[in-house]
């Protein structure tokens, strides 16, 4: 089937472009998202004459996604799933909950818009493409862990956690917590020994007075 592109369209072409394309594509996907029309001559004329508006519609567009793809492009969002021994996944994340998650980081945006290399089926960090125009596309990351400490631990060292960095992790805030409690209690003595010198010295000026 031959269809008028009206708008860019990755590895197919640009606004208005006529392509053939596979008849299930232009109907399931191209003619009801209004991404192209069919190569009619009637079609084309009325492209011709509508061409300089659609340009225009189109590069206000372009501006108001390049102002959204400068705060959105390296976003990290957390998805907490089940999963086995080995990382793999009880189910899978989909395109609707990483745009689910987007949008509550305060960045409105639909499944349609999310694109996926491939299902993302185990733990880990995972890149999403997130296509905010046509020719504009930033990454996501994807951060799919057990917990939202795990997710801290996955984001901090760049890979899977496994047990023994969740052990190590454990280990490690334990140690610092003690630290910390070792510290104040510390401090806390050696201000009491202070205040215990100053009575004593007190104690001592008023006997020799």
């Amino acid at each position: 089937m031959q269809v008028i592109l009206l708008e860019r369209i990755e590895k197919l072409g640009q606004m208005g472009d006529v392509v053939t394309v596979k008849q299930g594509y232009a109907r399931n996907f191209l003619l009801p998202q209004r991404k192209a029309r069919r190569a009619t001559k009637e079609n084309l004329a009325q492209f011709e004459q509508q061409r300089a508006q659609l340009e225009a519609e189109n590069l206000k567009r372009r501006d108001e996604a390049q102002k959204v793809s400068e705060k959105l492009d390296g976003l990290s969002v957390v998805m907490i799933r089940q999963a086995g021994e080995s990382g793999h996944l009880y189910g899978s994340v989909t395109a609707r909950e990483i745009a689910e998650a987007v949008t509550d980081a305060g960045f409105t945006i639909g499944r349609q818009q999310v694109e996926l290399g491939s299902v993302i089926k185990s733990l880990g960090l995972h890149k999403a493409k997130v296509r905010l125009h046509p020719e504009i596309a930033v990454n996501v990351t994807v951060n799919v862990a057990r917990t939202d400490t795990e997710a801290e631990v996955q984001a901090s060292t760049g890979h899977i956690v496994s047990a023994e960095d969740m052990q190590a992790a454990i280990a490690a805030a334990g140690a610092e917590k003690k630290a910390a409690l070792a510290a104040i209690e510390a401090e806390e003595k050696s201000a009491e020994e202070s205040e215990v010198a100053e009575s004593d010295e007190e104690v001592s000026d008023s006997k020799e007075s």
